[in-house]
């Protein structure tokens, strides 16, 4: 083989693995969020859900997991992504029984069980939350990267929460795939959990 051969193939081969992911050689999904492929956090996921069940990320295996992390007295952004959400299984018709909508609150202080499975079966019954102390909470959010803070209210003792405005979403083999920032809106979330449920599981 002649030097401008071998200066082919080389180029071949490279183009070849500039086209593959970092999970097996198949062509990069095109993501409209951020793809998180291979991020190191994100890994794990302990807290107790509405019915005071003891819950983790394993559980959620063989589904497309959403991870939303908000607060029930949220005006604006928490009930519109969990609203984007239940529309999106609703879109996706049988394929919807395949995607697992997971609340995490980051005001346990207020979000007790019974107003948590209230609060979520106003938009689908089957969506899951999470609570925990004030500590286990912290330590989720340093897992997953995000902020949360108290901010005064405007009547005295009151309070409203300040936190990342942002959906994780997981492959079926419970690995962190895509961060869906607030307002990309519903087809968008639609577009990246299809892909995502096109992979093997």
């Amino acid at each position: 083989m002649n030097k401008r051969s071998l200066m082919t193939l080389a180029l071949a081969a490279g183009l070849c693995l500039a086209g593959c992911d970092r999970l097996g050689g198949s062509p990069k999904p095109a993501f409209k969020g951020v793809d998180l492929t291979g991020a190191a956090y994100a890994q794990s996921l302990n807290l107790t859900d509405q019915d005071g069940r003891a819950r983790n990320l394993a559980e959620f295996k063989g589904k497309v997991a959403v991870i939303f992390f908000g607060y029930t007295q949220c005006p604006d952004v928490c009930p519109t992504t969990l609203a984007e959400l239940a529309e999106v299984k609703r879109s996706l018709g049988a394929d919807g029984e395949k995607v697992q909508g997971i609340f995490v609150t980051v005001d346990p202080e207020r979000d007790t069980e019974p107003l948590l499975k209230a609060y979520l079966s106003s938009f689908d019954p089957s969506f899951v939350a999470l609570r925990g102390s004030e500590t286990q909470t912290q330590e989720a959010a340093r897992e997953f990267k995000v902020y949360f803070a108290k901010a005064p209210g405007k009547v005295p003792g009151s309070y409203t929460m300040d936190h990342t405005a942002a959906s994780f979403l997981f492959d079926k083999q419970g690995r962190v795939r895509v961060f869906v920032r607030y307002g990309s809106g519903a087809q968008a979330m639609a577009d990246d959990i299809k892909l995502l449920l096109k992979e093997p599981g």
